[in-house]
């Protein structure tokens, strides 16, 4: 069976260092050793200087929502994770929905700008598949208009745009690092900020509104870390590096192989440096993508719709059309890419590829 992603795991060896502090220690939660060690070493190798190690991901955005005050009207993009969308609800806001760009799957600055008005308070993009958003116009309507910018990066890892991290624009930046991640701790997240004073509020945040052992400081909620994830965050952050250029290469590969296949790619902004965290493919129509699809899975081998259905089409948000990021979601796979995945089962996914698409020229 080949899954669409596997966790990466570290040797026991390295994970087992780790373990043992812990239990010499005894130190299990409640902002660690090995959680203020695995901020610090996050911070040095992503280079930015004010992050937060946190629970997950979606926590990560419920705090970055609390901490600047965003409530009303949030403009954001129909295409990606639930989490996305259900923070914002779960936050009290209201998600407005814009297109996309059809090439880079990015929310698309003219759709935003079309879509303010008065109750309008931020903007929520998502960094698609790790694929910076147009950074500068986004910036520049926040200006224009005074909004707070959220970017979801839980793609993220590792990617670079303009010689420095991703995480190092907007208002605020969150990332992922759950077990399906280029990096991960298993479960768990990160707020990445310029800003000193938010850092130390999301810091209160993540631990009850905890100043002391008997002060309280504002609202808070439950978003830390525990020592085991942190230890694995740590043990994985060590082959970072391998990790990172294990996935260009099978990205590279698949983009050698599949020139045949009548597909579209993911347009990659060119100022970026990417860190190949998903290897997506537009087919040209919702049929060649199922098709394609149940022949994979006949060879137990999966892929994913990512996204499919469009944030957009739940059941508890206002649905606004999105003709480019419905016709994306219709037509796209995830193909499988991740740390042990060969050369021969890539072949074998392309050949498959290519026999669905040519028993559907046929049909």
């Amino acid at each position: 069976m080949i899954p669409v992603t596997k966790p990466y795991l570290p040797s026991k060896k390295k994970y087992q260092k780790y373990l043992d502090g812990i239990w010499y220690r005894q130190w299990l939660t409640n902002n660690g050793p090995l959680v203020n060690e695995y901020e610090l070493k996050l911070k040095e190798y992503l280079k930015v200087n004010h992050l937060l190690y946190v629970s997950n991901g979606t926590i990560a955005l419920q705090i970055a929502l609390k901490v600047l005050g965003i409530k009303n009207e949030v403009i954001t993009t129909p295409f990606s994770y639930v989490a996305t969308t259900s923070s914002l609800v779960w936050e009290g806001c209201e998600p407005v929905f814009v297109d996309i760009d059809p090439k880079t799957f990015n929310i698309d600055p003219n759709s935003i700008e079309r879509a303010i008005t008065d109750g309008t308070t931020a903007i929520l993009a998502t960094h698609c598949f790790g694929n910076p958003c147009d950074i500068e116009s986004i910036e520049c309507i926040a200006q224009k208009f005074d909004l707070k910018v959220i970017y979801d990066a839980s793609h993220c890892f590792g990617t670079q745009y303009r010689g420095k991290s991703i995480l190092d624009f907007g208002d605020i930046s969150t990332l992922s690092l759950h077990a399906t991640k280029l990096i991960h701790s298993v479960e768990g997240g990160a707020l990445v900020t310029r800003n000193k004073k938010l850092i130390d509020e999301m810091s209160l945040m993540r631990n009850f509104g905890h100043n002391g052992p008997e002060v309280f400081s504002g609202v808070g909620i439950n978003g830390k870390n525990s020592e085991f994830h942190a230890a694995m965050g740590l043990a994985v952050l060590e082959d970072a590096d391998m990790i990172l250029l294990s996935r260009k290469t099978q990205y590279a590969y698949y983009n050698s192989i599949l020139k045949e296949l009548d597909i579209q790619h993911q347009e990659i902004n060119k100022e970026s440096v990417y860190n190949h965290s998903y290897y997506p493919v537009v087919f040209e129509s919702e049929k060649a993508a199922l098709k394609a699809k149940s022949e994979l899975e006949a060879h137990e081998i999966y892929s994913r719709r990512y996204f499919f259905p469009l944030l957009s089409e739940l059941d508890y948000v206002k649905n606004n059309e999105t003709p480019n990021a419905k016709f994306i979601s219709h037509r796209i796979l995830c193909l499988p890419i991740y740390v042990g995945l060969s050369i021969e089962e890539q072949d074998m996914i392309c050949r498959l590829l290519l026999k669905a698409q040519n028993n559907n020229s046929l049909c």
